[in-house]
């Protein structure tokens, strides 16, 4: 038998996700970084999910201040792999709430990217593990594992916030 969901806790969850996700899309890096904590973790794995990203090459393995530092690059309009920048769309599914304690939320959902480029259209797909924390401005992002279906293949050149 399956425990309650809280169902508030459950949509209140979805819409910072959906907002997360329509902000990285938007290209509205400075409000999208601004959900991350101090502490945060930002990882896309190559190879497998369950790669050790101290030992093992990642696609991104981001702490905070290297995720600030990826959006001041941005800023400059110097990272030709996206100008003209992606054009975005994702779809946000399977949103689940995997634990919970005072503090911290575990969450669990599946996504598709749908990239427009001068190549043609590009789809990427996979599930993300979010660690969310509640601080006195809401909930905040402290941790986001991308696992991208095809991460055991040649990728793409990946030039946008997954």
């Amino acid at each position: 038998m399956t425990a309650a969901v809280d169902v508030d806790l459950l949509r209140e969850v979805e819409q910072f996700i959906f907002r997360e996700a329509r902000l990285a899309d938007e290209h509205a890096y400075d409000e999208w970084e601004a959900l991350w904590t101090d502490d945060a973790i930002y990882w896309v794995p190559f190879g497998a999910d369950d790669t050790d990203p101290e030992r093992q090459m990642s696609v991104i393995y981001d702490n905070r201040n290297r995720i600030s530092t990826r959006i001041k690059q941005y800023h400059t309009g110097k990272r030709h792999a996206q100008e003209p920048a992606s054009r975005l769309r994702r779809l946000i599914s399977n949103v689940e709430l995997l634990a919970a304690d005072d503090d911290e939320l575990e969450v669990g959902a599946n996504f598709l990217i749908v990239e427009s480029r001068e190549r043609g259209i590009t789809h990427w797909a996979g599930r993300c593990e979010y660690r969310l924390r509640r601080t006195d401005d809401g909930l905040r992002l402290a941790y986001k594992k991308v696992m991208l279906v095809n991460n055991d293949r040649p990728l793409n050149t990946l030039a946008f916030l997954i």
